[in-house]
């Protein structure tokens, strides 16, 4: 068969005169067409394919690398200004440890209701009660409750107030109230407060001691 009569085959071939469900019964020309056709379909499929596969690998590939520059930035940041951490830290343990002294330890605490007390009788209050509440632990420290019964003028207790805040240990005022003594033209009032101290729970630092084998 030379390339003219192949030719005429191929111009001469009408579609919808494929038999589909025969393709042995096709003639030459139409089965290598065929054949072309699929080969070529099944190369540009692989070709998509691959391409595909690649694009999302590149696109993986580009997320890493921006994770990991932002990692490598962080980590940079940090170790250039490790000096800087270190004296931030040393003053953060310092004032701490400031803080630290100044909670009372349980031989201070007779002391600290001394000078709570000094504090009423400077500020002109009458003394009712001044006594220790029940403890409340937390993880790092012990708080200890204080209930103050005093009575007084209105000002005095401002000045009361004003000398508890300005003890040399942490103390914190809580729930006051305040109610009338005496008849309506009575100047004297009543003041009920809770002053909180603190004292630092050394047992949180304490390792548990192990049982021992038998």
């Amino acid at each position: 068969m030379d390339f003219q009569e192949l030719t005429e085959k191929i111009n001469g071939f009408d579609i919808n005169d494929i038999d589909w469900n025969n393709m042995g019964s096709w003639p030459l020309v139409g089965r290598v067409v065929f054949a072309v056709i699929i080969f070529f379909g099944v190369l540009i499929g692989l070709y998509f394919l691959d391409i595909q596969s690649s694009i999302e690998k590149y696109d993986r590939v580009i997320a890493e690398e921006e994770d990991i520059k932002k990692d490598f930035e962080t980590k940079a940041f940090r170790v250039a200004n490790l000096d800087a951490y270190k004296k931030q830290l040393a003053e953060i343990e310092e004032s701490f440890g400031s803080l630290l002294r100044q909670l009372p330890r349980d031989t201070e605490v007779p002391g600290l209701l001394e000078d709570i007390t000094a504090s009423a009788v400077g500020s002109n209050l009458q003394i009712r009660s001044i006594k220790l509440d029940k403890e409340k632990e937390t993880k790092f420290y012990t708080e200890l409750p204080i209930k103050i019964d005093v009575s007084g003028e209105y000002h005095d207790f401002g000045a009361f107030v004003s000398s508890v805040a300005g003890l040399g240990r942490i103390v914190t005022l809580h729930d006051f109230t305040v109610t009338p003594v005496g008849n309506k033209n009575s100047k004297q009032l009543n003041l009920k407060i809770v002053a909180k101290t603190y004292r630092y729970n050394d047992e949180a630092k304490k390792p548990k001691k192990k049982k021992a084998k038998r």
